[in-house]
């Protein structure tokens, strides 16, 4: 019998658990937005799933074709960190803030969007640099 009230008790809760995931994954979206925009890219792309790894390749300097690559069990996670520390290097960082971008990653994409860091262009290379 309490077993039965403490479930129906909870009818309401799907409706709320939605509306937290979407409010979860707009706050966890913001920061890859502010990173987009000051590489120049457009803000709403970082809240569309696919867009936004798509325009993240486009940032660091990677082909489209590598988001195939994420697919792969263990090749996925390798991918994610060659492009956290291809965005690290586009913004002018090492590998300190490539270990904050995989270990905290929404922590330090707020400190590449409000921080003092500035776009250099794919991989490091200032914008419009000669090959």
């Amino acid at each position: 019998m309490v077993a039965a009230t403490y479930a129906s008790s909870s009818s309401g809760s799907p409706i709320i658990t939605i509306i937290a995931a979407i409010v979860a994954y707009l706050v966890a979206a913001l920061p890859l937005m502010g990173v987009f925009l000051k590489a120049d890219e457009p803000g709403i792309a970082a809240f569309i799933p696919i867009w936004n790894a798509l325009v993240l390749l486009k940032i660091v300097g990677r082909p489209w074709w590598w988001l195939l690559l994420y697919l792969i069990p263990i090749v996925g996670l390798i991918v994610a960190i060659v492009v956290c520390y291809d965005l690290a290097k586009s913004f002018g960082h090492g590998v300190g803030f490539t270990v904050g971008l995989v270990l905290l990653s929404w922590i330090f994409l707020l400190i590449l969007w409000l921080g003092r860091s500035r776009y250099l262009g794919p991989g490091g290379e200032p914008a419009g640099a000669l090959a």
